[in-house]
């Protein structure tokens, strides 16, 4: 039994080169220690058990499934703000009124309905679900406000038609809110118990498929009855949300109601004050609020109103000095309606936001300009009065001897010695006779103005003149070359080659030094410029995420005073349109370039002109534009 032991014919393997490559050795040695960061997650995966790593993946989704639940349960609830829901009806025989009538369900809790904003709201409080809906509508045919309504809906509920789905109103309503983007949705269909029994499966497949395109394995549920309106109500509570980053970063509010007060200068122009529940983010007083299609704005205070939709009628909310929740019994509400309304915050002069959108530009920046004869005779005149020096000389001295003959203690121009007492005390002493000799030797001396006499002679005078034709020349150039830019005029008795051999032309286009600034059009210089725009937006998030803010917290019903707000939005608010305000994030008010991609719709065929007015929507905002179109290539 002895062990094996290899033979003369054993096979030989060549022991392998790297050739070129590094190994591992020379990498570790080049990277003194360093570890990148995916052969660090490697290396901790390793370490975990199959038991740990099962363990830490069940505490992951926990966590995950948990704040999801949390999210539900705030959304709707007394401590959070309602559920709303914006109901848009894509096809012409969706009747409103009456899905507005099923899902009033006086069953399912108390309805209070809406005396302001669209022409259809009202909202749903339901104690037995621990849920509050605030249903709303835009007007028909109103296609922006349905769009500033999606920008802060929570769940956005379609009516579809049984037969036909949508009819091409609804169709491009549908691309509208798309290309915007589109939050929680739900389809219900309205109508299709009108269908007679044998053909609602036939129907069903067919409305099946139509929505398949734009609603992929998505649920139809019913709208007939007030039982499929109670199960709607429920899909809605317990849906699954859907985030926009615009909506997550910011704090807004939908206004319920609105008051304004005019200031005494200008009754146009006043305070504007908006109610509403902070949704998003906690809200800063000493931020702007952007109001949808109205512009940027400063707040001057938030109050703190009782919330007027309670989820139980005997228990009322309100916000106190600790910025905690508590419970008020009803028959404390009365008093508590007559004190004044408590005030959240008060803007902050030194800390709130500038509503400066545009760089002021000095014309003077960079120019050389000529000086006008005006300035030239005042600064003549000021060298005059300031080369007078009245001194007082000998008979017969000339001017340029006088100038050369200082003042009286003109040497001793330093401190003042301690004996200085005692000389004066001596000078006091002098006799009679000695200052009858001062009186004998002033009469010889005389008054002269120096400087009159140097400022008259010829010899300045024709250097000025000189230098004033030479400067003259000088600008007339600078004003051909200002007006006549790119023109050079050609002598005739020198040859053109010879005449420009100095010059030479750029060797590429591509590769050559050009500076981006030069010859851009004045108005460049009125926007801001960002040095590096994705690391400052980076920075900004990531402040907003760390940074505590003080202010109104998301669910509150709040009062927000608006200073310097025109009349006319008070009065597109009245007419029955959405007035919806979004506070800004830093810098969010100034005005920059920006360079979009536009896809055209495949139902649109027209033309698009540039530098025809459109309006658009973009984020929050809903502005008009004249844009110019390019091709859309790596240039």
């Amino acid at each position: 039994m002895a062990a094996h032991r290899s033979g003369p014919l054993k096979q030989q393997n060549k022991a392998h080169k790297g050739g070129r490559h590094r190994g591992r050795g020379s990498a570790q040695r080049d990277g003194k220690g360093r570890v990148e960061l995916k052969i660090l997650c490697k290396k901790v995966r390793k370490e975990l058990s199959r038991v740990d790593q099962r363990h830490r993946a069940n505490q992951l989704r926990k966590q995950k499934k948990e704040a999801v639940l949390a999210e539900k349960r705030q959304l709707g609830s007394k401590d959070g703000p309602p559920h709303q829901v914006l109901v848009v009806a894509l096809h012409n025989r969706i009747s409103l009124s009456e899905a507005f009538r099923l899902l009033q369900d006086r069953d399912m809790g108390t309805v209070h309905l809406n005396e302001w904003g669209s022409t259809y709201s009202f909202m749903l409080l339901c104690p037995r679900l621990k849920h509050r809906w605030f249903f709303t509508s835009a007007r028909p045919g109103d296609l922006h406000s349905v769009l500033d309504m999606a920008k802060v809906a929570d769940t956005i509920l379609f009516l579809l038609d049984p037969q036909e789905g949508w009819d091409s109103t609804g169709d491009y309503c549908l691309s509208c809110l798309f290309a915007q983007g589109l939050p929680t949705y739900t389809l219900a269909v309205q109508g299709f118990s009108g269908i007679p029994l044998k053909k609602q499966i036939d129907a069903r497949k067919k409305l099946s498929k139509a929505v398949e395109k734009r609603f992929p394995d998505d649920r139809l549920l019913l709208l007939d009855t007030q039982q499929e309106a109670a199960t709607l109500l429920r899909q809605l509570a317990n849906q699954k949300r859907r985030h926009l980053a615009f909506r997550d970063r910011r704090a807004y509010l939908f206004t319920h109601a609105a008051d304004f007060v005019p200031s005494e200068e200008n009754k146009l122009v006043g305070t504007l004050k908006i109610s509403g529940y902070v949704r998003g983010q906690t809200l800063n007083v000493n931020s702007l609020l952007h109001i949808v299609g109205h512009g940027d704005f400063q707040m001057k205070q938030i109050d703190a109103p009782i919330d007027p939709f309670p989820l139980n009628p005997k228990v009322i909310k309100s916000q106190k000095d600790s910025g905690m929740a508590m419970e008020v019994c009803a028959s404390d509400v009365a008093s508590d309606m007559e004190e004044d309304l408590k005030v959240l915050m008060k803007a902050d002069p030194d800390r709130q936001e500038s509503l400066q959108t545009e760089v002021i530009p000095d014309p003077m920046e960079g120019e050389q300009t000529w000086p006008t004869e005006e300035e030239l005779s005042e600064a003549k005149d000021y060298l005059k009065e300031g080369s007078k020096v009245v001194k007082k000389v000998p008979k017969g001295t000339s001017s340029y001897q006088a100038e050369w003959i200082l003042d009286e203690g003109g040497e001793s121009g330093g401190e003042r010695d301690e004996d200085d007492d005692t000389e004066q005390d001596f000078m006091e002493e002098e006799s009679q006779d000695e200052k009858s000799e001062e009186e004998e030797e002033e009469e010889e001396c005389e008054t002269m103005t120096i400087g009159d006499s140097v400022r008259d002679d010829l010899y300045d005078e024709k250097m000025d003149e000189e230098a004033e034709e030479k400067m003259l020349e000088k600008y007339k150039q600078e004003r051909m070359e200002e007006m006549f830019p790119d023109e050079m005029d050609t002598p005739r008795d020198v040859a053109a080659k010879i005449r420009f051999q100095k010059y030479r032309g750029l060797k590429s286009f591509r590769t050559s030094p050009w500076d981006p600034k030069e010859n851009l059009p004045r108005d460049y210089a009125r926007i801001f410029q960002f040095q590096n725009f994705t690391n400052t937006r980076k920075r900004i998030f990531k402040e907003i995420e760390e940074k505590e803010d003080e202010g109104a917290e998301v669910g509150w019903y709040v009062t927000l005073h608006v200073s310097e707000v025109p009349f006319s939005v008070v009065e597109y608010f009245r007419k029955g349109a959405p007035l919806i305000a979004f506070s800004l994030l830093p810098h969010e008010q100034k005005m920059s370039v920006l360079n979009m991609v536009v896809s055209r719709n495949p139902g649109n065929t027209e033309p698009v002109k540039a530098k025809e007015e459109l309006i658009f929507h973009c984020g929050f905002r809903r502005f008009r534009a004249s844009p110019l179109f390019s091709q859309h290539t790596a240039g």
